[in-house]
């Protein structure tokens, strides 16, 4: 990814926040990386390198600002745009593609080559695909450094470092130092208990709709794994056969905090990836508004809402049954269903939190279940059977592993899938800024116009092409309106 030297330079010396996490800032005469927004003396024009990433500065040779700490800066996904492939590959890879495996399966997932993959890596992130797993992960324990007072050995496992041993070496290579030296708070460490809470910051870049965001997830929590209130949403998880709970809200400094309770601190990287996930924190929501508000429906939307977001979900098969179950039925009766399935298949927390008493079921325990005594039409029972079979069959079906029309189509195959359903998958799970259900109510009744007469969905979508590449953006302000 080429960047413009005048152009990084200027907004360096301008300390410009809304560059944050667009690049960073390697000084030579130093051998240190920074954010655009570092408070240090700004160094001479001569002395400075750009890259694209944190992952390309350290591939480089430079170490993280301890001032500025780069691992604090929003994710903006600078890659999106340029490279769907890479945008992919690095949802595998911030999920935990390349903790287990190795480049070259993970290429096998993304259906390319290795070398084809190395390739696209350089060329779009200026970093290899170790690289930037090796630089998520130093950044994510440097963060818990700082923030938490969590041992050593305890941080190294949290942050996704198989061993100690290997936390030790990374920092003192990067670092020339050990880990502990990075701390800056006072007191003794404070180990996480089986019922012990883990907090942390999570970054994005302003505008945020949290109070949408909230208001979204409020109308579509189901009873026992989901609960919204006081500004904050609550959830169980179930993760490798590892349960805990988690709750996020909104704080200071666009960021939202996140505390999580899991007896396995082994999860926590995963379950950082899926929250980000979910509240869509690496969105470029300036770029994506000044691409909408050139429609003229879209653009008192986009004004009334600023920095509205795409709810993600939290696991693929769960916002699957969920769509199947809200089918040609409001909200609210899908949200029942769905409480009636989790309260009669949902495994029972082994601690329960206020409001959270079950884990959404897993698809092993629906594929065997007569789901036509909950209550629905038989042919639904019958798709949400089918959905678990295929989840079962293939575990990848819920992946971001292929482009959108491919994804659509194959989740079309299950039987009982139409467009519709496919489409807001790809919306909500495989994180697709350009998926759109044409044909959702919602949508047509927010199109309707003056003389009450609603729009065909195939007038919809030849509408939306002018939304491109962000129509999952202008479904949500449609929807939110």
């Amino acid at each position: 990814m080429d960047l413009d030297h005048d152009a990084c330079y200027r907004a360096l010396s301008q300390r410009d926040s809304r560059f944050d996490g667009r690049f960073f800032t390697a000084v030579k005469t130093t051998g240190i990386y920074c954010r655009p927004v570092c408070p240090a003396r700004t160094p001479h024009a001569k002395n400075v390198i750009f890259y694209p990433t944190a992952a390309a500065a350290q591939e480089a040779g430079f170490r993280p600002c301890l001032r500025c700490r780069p691992e604090t800066a929003p994710d903006m996904g600078a890659w999106r745009g340029t490279s769907n492939t890479v945008s992919r590959a690095l949802s595998l890879i911030e999920l935990g593609a390349l903790d287990q495996g190795d480049v070259d399966a993970l290429a096998v997932r993304l259906g390319l080559g290795e070398r084809q993959l190395r390739r696209l890596f350089r060329q779009h992130l200026g970093a290899s695909p170790v690289g930037v797993a090796q630089t998520r992960r130093i950044l994510l324990a440097k963060q818990l450094i700082q923030e938490t007072r969590l041992p050593m050995a305890e941080i190294a496992f949290a942050s996704g470092f198989g061993s100690v041993r290997r936390f030790n070496e990374a920092f003192l290579s990067l670092f020339q130092r050990p880990p502990g030296e990075l701390r800056r708070l006072a007191g003794e460490d404070i180990a996480v208990k089986a019922d012990g809470e883990l907090s942390l910051l999570l970054r994005y870049q302003p505008p945020y709709e949290w109070r949408e965001m909230l208001d979204f997830l409020r109308m579509r929590a189901i009873q026992g794994v989901e609960s919204v209130s006081d500004g904050r949403y609550s959830r169980s998880l179930s993760l490798a056969g590892i349960q805990g709970t988690l709750s996020i809200e909104a704080t200071s400094g666009n960021a939202l905090r996140a505390s999580i309770r899991v007896a396995r601190l082994s999860v926590v990287p995963s379950i950082i990836a899926r929250l980000r996930r979910v509240f869509d924190l690496a969105a470029d929501p300036l770029a994506i508004a000044r691409h909408l508000s050139k429609d003229p429906v879209l653009a008192p939307l986009v004004e009334k809402r600023p920095g509205l977001r795409v709810p993600g979900a939290w696991d693929g098969f769960e916002l699957a049954i969920r769509a199947v179950l809200g089918q040609q039925i409001t909200v609210t009766a899908a949200v029942r269903l769905a409480g009636r399935l989790v309260t009669t298949y949902g495994e029972p927390l082994s601690a329960s939190v206020s409001g959270l008493s079950r884990v959404f079921p897993r698809p092993e325990v629906l594929a065997g279940a007569d789901l036509t005594t909950l209550g629905m039409p038989k042919s639904r029972a019958r798709t949400l059977s089918a959905v678990a079979a295929a989840c079962l069959e293939n575990p990848e079906i819920f992946a971001n592993n292929c482009g959108l029309d491919e994804a659509v189509q194959r989740l079309r195959a299950i039987r009982g899938v139409g467009e519709w359903t496919a489409q807001y998958i790809a919306l909500r799970q495989l994180r697709e800024p350009d998926a759109f259900p044409a044909s959702d109510i919602g949508v047509l009744r927010a199109l309707t116009n003056e003389h009450g007469l609603r729009p065909k969905a195939d007038e919809v979508l030849a509408r939306a092409e002018r939304w491109r590449p962000w129509r999952a953006y202008a479904a949500q302000h449609l929807w939110a309106a």
